[in-house]
């Protein structure tokens, strides 16, 4: 029986052989189940999950684990990567639309456009921010886009939940705030 997290028990998980990701994903797991920062970069190549963009960073694949660990191991499980798998695709999509020059960069009205369809009210001085954060000369490639939506999911993942009230306040520890921000 395989438990959320904690990889499969011996012989794998129940139905996975038939999912075409659990044959990247067990090239490169562990017995445990479990695949690490450098090892989801080496099956994010070799799945062609980076689409015919230059392969993810090791940072960017450290945050991927990061949004999706729920048990906090530092690694990922098959269950963890299938719903990775989803979200990038998602993501690629969206890259894709509004990269209207085909370029493999966005520049800041798209990168604009694609946030704000992605459901996040961002002011122009957060905009800004993340312009200096992630772009290079003005531009942002699809490894900093992914970084980008990566953080500002958990973030407003994070933010939510202390948000109790949902008026867009929310009340933070310094220690909290400091667990949250180097979360991501």
């Amino acid at each position: 029986m395989a438990y959320a997290g904690y990889g499969a028990a011996p012989g794998g998980f129940p139905g996975a052989q038939q999912d075409p990701l659990y044959g990247y994903f067990s090239a490169v797991a562990g017995q445990d189940g479990q695949i690490s920062a450098d090892e989801l970069q080496r099956c994010l190549t070799q799945s062609g999950m980076s689409g015919s963009y230059k392969p993810f960073s090791l940072e960017t694949c450290r945050l991927m684990i990061s949004m999706l660990d729920r048990d906090m191991s530092g690694t990922m499980g098959f269950n963890e990567f299938k719903e990775l798998s989803q979200v990038l695709n998602g993501w690629r999509n969206t890259f894709a639309s509004y990269d209207h020059d085909r370029s493999g960069t966005m520049e800041g009205p798209e990168l604009q456009h694609a946030i704000s369809a992605m459901g996040f009210n961002l002011s122009p001085q957060a905009m800004n921010i993340i312009m200096k954060r992630y772009s290079t000369q003005g531009r942002i490639a699809f490894d900093e886009f992914m970084s980008c939506c990566i953080r500002l999911r958990a973030l407003t993942d994070h933010f939510r939940r202390r948000d109790t009230s949902q008026t867009g306040t929310a009340m933070f520890q310094y220690d909290d705030f400091i667990q949250v921000s180097m979360s991501v």
